[in-house]
């Protein structure tokens, strides 16, 4: 299609407010103060409404009025069958239960507006059909609100799951709605706000930001005119009184303190029949969690509740709990998305998709073995493909944790797996060029901080994504908001702006943010750089949605995003009547590849989890209360009443959070499971203990065959044990040696070491890394009193049996902590158990420039700034192995720790003493002992049958180890909703109480 098709106004021209009827005649629906204030939005009027007979509501039915009104330049048979088409998908969620379909106005309406539609239905707009509604309510009454009715309104088919929902609503059920981004939710709110503006009744319509708040107050006041539509924030005040009254989340709640449970004049809750919670799954938001639960337990069980969701794990504990504790609810779920969403994954050269032609693995030429082939141009990889062709049938139900390890992935140490993902991080021009060639654009690119996103516009503002017109376009409508709102400028975007890119955060001012979001649903900015703020139901359709990381910055340092906001993000993808499919891509950082992402992806979403907390605010408005009117039910009297309650009262009320009804429902049942998965791993354990295993070898075997193998079994056994002994007694020589070497090197130059472990999965990696020193060196620094104080770095071990040579040349018997950087700017925490070998070279303990500090001084300062959250990568009896993640200061400083290839045995300084050789000698004597004992039991007599014996009791040794990992599952589920809440409340409570007494 003709980008210009695209970028041109809809066909159906809007008028300007100050051209319209002036007649008071009917309050409902007319111009709004926001909408004057916002002229540069507005086009100019092309004839007079001569076929409007009534006075109505006046705002612009697109919001594309940011622009000069040109002609609709589109073809007649092209939009025939878009209308086709998106009749035949309604007819394809009506036939499939369930099934989720795009029903937000702002991307339905838009995509419809172009298609050619029976003249009694497109020459109405929406608001128009609202307006007659109400008044054909009004005259005939109530009754006459019904599904078909309220669908009628929308110039298209309602999906299936819309429908159910608004039955649900209409019956004068609550309801819980949960469906993927994007398909439609906001529909259902609609239709409820224009069944109670037309009954004369009010709604409440409630988001977690401010941002989505404004939005949908300038999306109602289009369908239900400024005089009905309110807005409440920590920012705004707009009509308080309306009937349709949108605010934040928190807005709500502190006005349900104020008459928990009761309609109140002091509450502001007179006359509201519904109250809509959008975007309930932030029930589960650690720090904003509470107040979502917090306002179905206050409101008032005569108002019905609309929850809307994006598709989680468990919305049927979500529905059940809201109708055991506020009235009847019913559950309408959706799992389709209304435009399918494929998955790619982005690298320094290519953009590939992530999932193989089933979609139930990772694709193969993104395994890190290919990359590393690939990048050498070895073509042995092709070679053994068509050798694993012959593992088709294994293959096919291979998922994605198995396909590392059929592809040699788990032979590569973390180095090398870190020199890889390095090698193939992209810029953002690489992806953006990939973007651009395969008409992928527009895109949202999900970083998450703000300056991320200011850096990303700058870095690409020599990239023009913006044709000769669309640039005209951008630049005639940054001057008339420049002249509208000349603070609101945001001068450091322009020059982005201008080339099709812009930024979009809580840093930006409200005005900027609307007016680039204007920009975007144009088609004017190709690409927005946005935090994930913009996930949160912000209406921003875009062909691709990009998420940058898969990790974000938190106040504990970096975690990992979940799979439910993964999924979120990436929902964003995909606009119905437009596009085909959405795109998501995922994009290779220097710690996840697409490995991860997959891991992430195939996860599935995650369950709703209570964080439900007391907070002074809460302990404070139940029980101090306020005083409020209440209408009395008998005499129609307003009565005056104190709101605070006793203490039995407010724990009833703080005993019902959805935690507490997870925990006596679900967590009974994960409890009963639990013990069931205990008791079994007892009894199978049972089977495997050495009586076990000797009572049935006495069954089978003869009494002459028993005797021999069993007198066998013990020798073995002391000799494993003194096997055992002879390797820790050699460790022990060689950290001795070590001990004394690493001792030398304290104030010499800082040599090069290499660091060895095998991690969970039972993977050898090898760390080149920079030593730094002994940590009990480091006077002062955090590192060592987090060693000294922490019991999670105790050293218990101590060298036994040692000669009498060996006490002189080891004082202390205690393993010591070090401290590395690594090339892969990690720095390691460590004790001579960990340390393969020590290399001659290293760097020079010399100052860079005169009057510099030494390296080693630099170093340690930078340990100092770093994170105290150090992870454990591996443990042993003689200390563990550390790590926590470096710096952009320490970065310069891993690049030149060299790669082990390139280090040369020959380079290694590492000398043992005699000792160390003698303990070595003793080692494999022992070890080839007990390989011959082994051997002398395969010989004799009955070894088939007890071979037999053993063999099961290790199939049940792996059934234990599996009924472990399931109990592990099981109790931390049990963790997530273990009920809480009304002792922190006692706990707040009586810290109030010393402050106000001891003040």
């Amino acid at each position: 299609m003709n980008s210009l098709t695209l970028l041109s106004p809809p066909a159906h021209t809007t008028l300007h407010s100050s051209t319209l009827f002036t007649d008071k005649a009917c309050p409902f629906l007319q111009p709004h103060s926001h909408s004057r204030a916002l002229g540069f939005c507005f086009p100019k009027p092309l004839r007079p409404p001569a076929q409007i007979s009534s006075p109505f509501r006046i705002s612009y039915k697109f919001r594309r009025s940011l622009f000069p009104v040109e002609p609709q330049l589109s073809d007649v048979d092209e939009d025939d069958d878009d209308d086709d088409n998106d009749d035949e998908a309604a007819d394809e969620y009506d036939d499939v239960p369930g099934e989720a379909s795009d029903g937000v106005e702002d991307e339905i309406e838009t995509s419809m507006a172009t298609s050619e539609a029976p003249a009694s239905r497109s020459d109405e707009f929406k608001w128009q059909r609202v307006e007659k509604l109400c008044n054909e309510v009004r005259e005939f009454g109530e009754e006459l609100i019904d599904v078909e009715e309220l669908a009628s309104i929308y110039g298209f088919r309602i999906d299936k799951f819309q429908r159910l929902a608004i039955q649900a609503f209409l019956r004068g059920s609550s309801v819980v709605v949960s469906a993927p981004t994007s398909s439609g939710k906001t529909l259902i709110a609609e239709a409820a706000a224009v069944a109670t503006v037309a009954r004369g009744r009010r709604l409440f319509y409630t988001t977690p930001l401010k941002a989505l708040s404004n939005q949908k107050f300038r999306e109602f006041r289009e369908t239900f005119g400024d005089n009905n539509v309110g807005l409440l924030t920590g920012d705004s005040a707009v009509n308080k009184d309306a009937q349709v009254l949108i605010m934040t989340t928190e807005i709500l709640r502190n006005m349900l303190y104020q008459s928990v449970g009761m309609v109140s004049s002091g509450s502001g809750l007179f006359h509201v029949d519904v109250i809509v919670l959008d975007e309930v799954h932030y029930l589960s938001d650690i720090y904003r969690g509470t107040v979502w639960e917090e306002i179905v337990i206050y409101c008032p069980k005569e108002v019905q509740l609309i929850c809307l969701s994006a598709t989680v794990a468990n919305p049927d504990e979500l529905a059940g709990w809201i109708s055991q504790i506020h009235g009847k609810t019913e559950l309408v779920t959706s799992s389709k998305r209304p435009v399918p969403l494929t998955w790619h994954f982005s690298t320094k050269t290519s953009l590939l998709p992530l999932l193989d032609e089933k979609g139930k693995s990772m694709n193969r030429k993104l395994s890190l073995s290919y990359l590393q082939h690939h990048a050498s141009g070895d073509n042995s990889y092709k070679d053994e493909r068509s050798r694993r062709r012959n593992l088709k049938k294994r293959e096919s139900d291979m998922c994605y944790s198995s396909f590392a390890s059929i592809h040699g992935q788990s032979s590569l140490s973390k180095n090398d797996i870190n020199t890889i993902r390095r090698s193939q991080v992209p810029q953002v021009m690489d992806t953006l060029w990939h973007l651009k060639a395969r008409d992928m654009l527009p895109a949202i690119w999900f970083i998450f901080s703000r300056k991320g996103c200011d850096a990303s516009v700058q870095y690409l503002e020599d990239c023009n994504l913006l044709d000769e017109c669309e640039m005209s376009e951008v630049d005639l409508a940054l001057k008339r908001f420049r002249l509208q709102y000349p603070d609101a400028v945001r001068e450091s975007s322009v020059k982005g702006l201008l080339q099709g890119v812009a930024a979009h955060h809580a840093g930006c001012l409200p005005l900027w943010k609307s007016f680039v979001e204007e920009l975007f649903q144009r088609g004017l900015v190709k690409v927005v750089f946005a935090t994930e703020t913009l996930a949160a139901g912000i209406n921003m359709p875009a062909r691709t949605a990009v998420i940058s990381s898969l990790s974000k910055r938190g106040e504990s340092g970096r975690i990992q995003l979940s799979s439910n906001e993964l999924l979120q993000m990436a929902g964003r993808a995909g606009r119905r009547g437009i596009d085909v499919s959405g795109h998501a891509v995922l994009v290779q950082t220097p710690y996840d590849g697409a490995e991860e992402c997959c891991k992430l992806l195939f996860a599935g979403v995650e369950p709703l989890v209570s964080q439900f907390t007391a907070s002074y605010g809460m302990v404070l408005n139940l029980l101090a209360g306020a005083k409020v009117t209440r209408r009395s039910s008998e005499s129609n009297d307003l009565k005056v009443l104190q709101a605070g309650r006793t203490l039995e009262e407010a724990r009833k009320l703080v005993e019902q959070s959805f935690g507490n009804y997870v925990g006596s429902n679900v967590m009974l049942a994960a409890k009963e499971e639990l013990t069931k998965v205990e008791k079994e791993i007892e009894v199978l354990s049972s089977e495997v203990t050495d009586d076990a295993i000797d009572r049935k070898s006495r069954k089978l075997l003869s009494e002459m065959a028993y005797n021999e193998i069993a007198n066998l079994q013990e020798e073995l056994r002391a000799e494993k044990r003194l096997r055992t002994e002879l390797r820790r007694r050699m460790e022990l020589r060689r950290m001795s040696a070590l001990k004394l070497l690493l001792k030398e090197l304290e104030n010499g130059h800082l040599p090069f070491v290499c660091l060895q472990y095998k991690d969970s999965e039972d993977v050898q990696h090898s760390v080149p890394a920079v030593y730094l020193g002994k940590v009990d060196s480091f006077d002062g620094s955090k590192v060592k009193n987090m060693v000294y104080t922490n019991d999670c770095f105790a050293l218990n071990a101590v060298v036994t049996e040692l000669n009498v040579d060996d006490t002189d040349s080891q004082p202390n018997g205690k393993p010591s902590y070090f401290v590395a950087l690594g090339s892969d700017n990690s720095w390691y925490l460590f004790t001579e158990k960990w340390i393969k070998t020590v290399y001659r070279t290293g760097f020079p303990n010399v100052a860079l420039a005169q009057g510099d500090a030494l390296p080693r001084e630099i170093m340690r300062a930078l340990l100092d700034k770093a994170d105290i959250q150090w992870e454990e990568l591996a443990k042993s009896e003689l200390g563990g192995l550390w790590c926590i993640e470096g710096s952009l200061e320490t970065w310069s400083w891993s690049l030149n720790v060299p790669v082990l290839s390139s280090l040369s045995e020959d380079d290694e300084v590492l000398k043992m003493s005699q000792a160390y050789y003698e303990a070595v000698e003793c080692y494999k004597e022992q070890r080839n002992k007990v390989s011959r004992l082994k051997k002398k039991i395969a010989r004799t007599e009955g070894f088939k049958e007890y071979k037999k014996i053993i063999d099961m009791s290790k199939f049940t040794e792996e059934k234990i180890k599996r009924l472990k990992a399931r109990s592990n599952r099981l109790s931390s589920r049990i963790e997530q909703i273990e009920p809480s809440g009304w002792k922190e409340f006692l706990q707040v409570k009586l810290m109030i109480f010393y402050l106000v007494t001891f003040k």
